[in-house]
Order: C-alpha cells, then sequence, then structure tokens
C-alpha cells in the first residue's frame, strides 16, 4: 500500500494481496482521519459483503470468490468510542458481467485498488440506536 496526501485528499494504492478494509483503517489511524467519505475501484479476488436485515437486527453475509472488478465502493469514515469507524459499501462485477454487493466487510486485491479519501474538518461520532440495531451518526 502507498498513499500520498494533497490538501484535503488522500490518495491511495492499495496492492495485490492486501486487504483493502484494514488498509483503509490502517491509514485513518495513521493520518488521524475522522471524518471523510471514501471512493475507490479496482479488481479483487474475494470479497465478502452483507445484507443488513433491520427487522431481525442482523447482517447477513456474502462471500465472493473469483476475478472481480469492484465497480464502485463508497462509504464513510466516522469515529465511534474514539476509535476509527468505517461503513463502505462496494459492488463486484463477474466477467458475464453479473453484479453483487453490499455491505463490505473484507476485500482482498488482486491487481489494484485505487482511492480516494477525502477528509472534513472536525468529527462525527456514532452511537448504537434501539430501533434498528445499528451504530447511526451522532450528531
Amino acid at each position: 500500500m502507498m498513499y500520498r496526501i494533497f490538501g484535503d485528499t488522500i490518495v491511495a494504492r492499495i496492492d495485490r494481496g492486501e486487504e483493502i478494509v484494514q488498509s483503509l483503517k490502517a491509514i485513518c489511524e495513521k493520518e488521524n482521519v475522522g471524518l471523510a467519505s471514501v471512493t475507490a475501484l479496482g479488481a479483487v479476488g474475494h470479497a465478502v459483503v452483507g445484507l443488513y436485515r433491520v427487522g431481525e437486527k442482523k447482517y447477513y453475509s456474502n462471500t465472493l470468490d473469483g476475478e472481480m472488478e469492484m465497480t464502485a465502493l463508497t462509504g464513510n469514515v466516522t469515529q465511534k468510542d474514539g476509535e476509527v469507524y468505517l461503513h463502505l459499501h462496494a459492488n463486484f462485477a463477474d466477467a458475464q458481467g453479473h453484479v453483487f454487493g453490499g455491505h463490505l466487510n473484507e476485500a482482498v486485491v488482486s491487481a489494484t485498488c485505487e482511492m480516494f479519501i477525502h477528509t472534513l474538518k472536525g468529527s462525527v461520532g456514532r452511537r448504537p440506536d434501539e430501533a434498528t440495531g445499528l451504530n447511526l451518526f451522532d450528531m
């Protein structure tokens, strides 16, 4: 993984074999990112995405393996209990053009991942919401 900082934007390249979520978290911790939006694209060989069922207050995961284009990754960086908190969603396309996506839990780069982390001044925390079971923005 390599990255450079241009004003309020961090441009990162996550390399083959590296895990995207952990790489992003490491950058945010090292650079003290408390609030940001994230976009990326690339190629992966393995991903785990989830779907949250609000009525059950439970995530269901799908594991995707094989050559896939990461056609979009979007999300945000906030804080929860003083720690970096990532909320990411991603879409992946297989060789037949079928697209799969959801809440991104993990993804391992097969070729490259090109990421932009747009930092913002300030911070937004997270708080548990009883009604949904999710950690929502604490405004």
